[in-house]
């Protein structure tokens, strides 16, 4: 009988766990998706992702940088 209340105590350890990963594990995977498309935005403007901004690139490249068009799709993709 002991066994079987260890298990049960063992059970509702794990979704006790389970259930404060779940949240956490969301927060940060939606985080990285968000992330993942602000860079793929600022990559396909033209611009370079530095400090959690997108930016002009330096020299010639500048030249192919359209901010407007990133926050167009930064507004399609994050609504």
């Amino acid at each position: 009988m002991k066994s079987a209340a260890g298990e049960a105590n063992l059970t509702v350890i794990t979704i006790i766990l389970i259930a404060v990963m779940v949240p956490v594990i969301t927060f940060v995977v939606r985080r990285l998706m968000i992330t993942s498309a602000k860079k793929s935005c600022c990559n396909g403007a033209g611009g370079v992702w530095e400090s959690a901004n997108c930016v002009r690139p330096p020299g010639r490249e500048a030249r192919g940088y359209d901010a407007a068009e990133y926050d167009n799709c930064i507004e399609k993709v994050l609504g």
